[in-house]
């Protein structure tokens, strides 16, 4: 059984689905195994919609974006969504294209060929023209310098998760870091209002950054990419050339989790904690000695 829940009266005429207003109208609970949240970026208002599903143990895949590493902003929260989720055969995830994947699981998985990591530095440079229009608004493309401030005052055009993707890198990589900070600024057109917003975000060790994480965003942005950068042993430079389109790859990493959420015991779980997706349908048969002609 698939169907939907939200309060928008004009929801139903957008899926091919049964659509109600609210959980509690939700009438066979025992015909859902798994439910994707895709509602707000705070966690403590995500939680809201969460604990509901948890409780019925499904399992729950959600692009809250502090949802990817929730002990960074909300650590008592983290604790009492996992213990619901252990309690009634729960589980829950955090993920997305970014945060969930392009600036924290793929450099985490880059790092695995090296024997030693200094320093990380991940860039997400994106042309927001072939992006939706809610995207452009999000990055303040169009706005005078003195809108831009009002929206970074008021917190309507940061790209929320940039603290979450550092820390993730940090704990799964092992890079010890004691303190971070975190620049947003607009990216100038020739007209002089925002074609949109560069945010960086920083780890340090002393005065050293040792890991870095730059995501820019804006109409017109010359030569995207997503890039992994690591200082290591040894070295690595991947470079994703024309960059990840985030619409289509958000809806895939959110898709091929699912199916490896329902199997995995109960509990919350990162995208380092859940096993990695295979696009493969079945094990491959195989035995030792024999060749593949044999």
């Amino acid at each position: 059984m698939i169907a939907g829940v939200d309060p928008d009266p004009d929801a139903a005429r957008r899926i091919d689905a049964p659509v109600v207003g609210a959980l509690e109208h939700v009438r066979d609970w025992s015909a859902i195994d798994a439910a994707v949240v895709a509602t707000v970026s705070d966690l403590a208002v995500c939680a809201e919609t969460l604990e509901p599903l948890l409780e019925r143990g499904l399992a729950v895949v959600s692009t809250c974006e502090e949802l990817l590493f929730p002990w960074l902003r909300h650590a008592e929260l983290a604790g009492r969504l996992e213990t619901a989720a252990i309690g009634s055969g729960g589980r829950l995830l955090g993920t997305g294209v970014n945060p969930g994947f392009l600036m924290d699981l793929f450099p985490v998985v880059a790092s695995s060929v090296c024997l030693a990591v200094r320093s990380i530095r991940v860039q997400r440079i994106q042309d927001a023209s072939t992006r939706r229009l809610p995207f452009q608004n999000k990055i303040g493309a169009g706005l005078s310098p003195e809108q831009f401030a009002a929206g970074v005052e008021q917190g309507t055009l940061r790209h929320v998760g940039m603290g979450e993707s550092l820390h993730f890198i940090a704990h799964y990589v092992g890079l010890d870091i004691e303190r971070w900070d975190e620049t947003l600024a607009p990216v100038m057109g020739g007209d002089g209002c925002a074609t949109g917003v560069r945010q960086v975000a920083r780890g340090y060790r002393g005065d050293e950054v040792i890991i870095e994480l730059e995501f820019v965003a804006a109409v017109g942005q010359r030569d995207p990419r997503d890039r992994v950068v690591i200082i290591g042993d040894p070295p690595v430079d991947l470079v994703w050339n024309g960059g990840v389109h985030g619409d289509i790859a958000t809806s895939a990493v959110v898709l091929g989790t699912i199916d490896r959420l329902v199997k995995a015991a109960p509990g919350l779980y990162t995208m380092a904690t859940l096993p990695l997706s295979s696009r493969c349908p079945a094990p491959l048969a195989c035995s030792a000695g024999r060749s593949k002609d044999d």
